[in-house]
């Protein structure tokens, strides 16, 4: 089990859901956050650099979901055309011990 973190630009979630959706991924929490953008620490600029509104999506997953709903974030998220271009976001794959359904106590990969 895996708990995945992306941090993206608020404009491409619709994109990010449906792509997570299309690998078979569909439950996920999101909320806005404020972040600094990759190019404001560039040049030890990040101490003047204004915070931007990003979008945070955590979503638990089990093994055979992990690549398939990073490779789907990566390419959805990416600004139009795929330039790839700075702050587009960053992905985070933790590891995740428990997980604890709390309607029926299911635990473990059943639970997700």
């Amino acid at each position: 089990m895996k708990l995945i973190v992306a941090i993206i630009r608020p404009e491409r979630l619709e994109a990010v859901k449906t792509a997570l959706g299309e690998v078979g991924v569909f439950r996920l929490t999101v909320q806005d956050v404020l972040g600094l953008p990759e190019n404001a620490t560039e040049g030890g600029a990040s101490s003047s650099a204004e915070l931007v509104p990003l979008v945070q999506i955590e979503t638990a997953v089990n093994e055979p979901y992990v690549e398939p709903g990073v490779a789907a974030i990566v390419r959805a998220a990416r600004s139009s055309g795929g330039t790839g271009a700075p702050g587009d976001g960053k992905v985070y794959v933790l590891p995740l011990e428990e997980v604890i359904r709390i309607r029926t106590g299911e635990r473990g990969p059943e639970a997700i």
